[in-house]
């Protein structure tokens, strides 16, 4: 999986309308938010968030869960999730969307 790819299905996820027909659960939400920490970022070095921080304690705990995993593996993992997501959608708009990852 290339940088490229991972690249273009971020912008494609920060580009999906609120009310369009891809809509990803909270947890897909997490699943990319973890992979695209560790992509960028590495290991979480960060102080796990206080007691009634729920949204910051799930992600805390989302990132520190895949630990170790390297650059590359997070990058395959995002961009298949959200392919996966996209052809289960199956509209025009996510067809082209899996056409450009793919050409990316």
């Amino acid at each position: 999986m290339s940088e490229a790819k991972f690249n273009k299905a971020v912008e494609i996820i920060q580009s999906l309308p609120k009310d369009g027909p891809v809509k990803p659960t909270q947890d897909d939400q997490l699943y990319f938010y973890k992979y695209f920490k560790q992509a960028k970022f590495g290991n979480n070095t960060t102080e796990r968030p206080g007691l009634f921080d729920f949204a910051g304690k799930a992600k805390w705990d989302a990132w520190t869960s895949v630990k170790d995993v390297s650059k590359e593996e997070a990058w395959e993992k995002y961009v298949e999730r959200l392919l996966e997501i996209l052809a289960k959608a199956g509209d025009d708009d996510s067809k082209k969307h899996i056409a450009e990852i793919e050409a990316a």
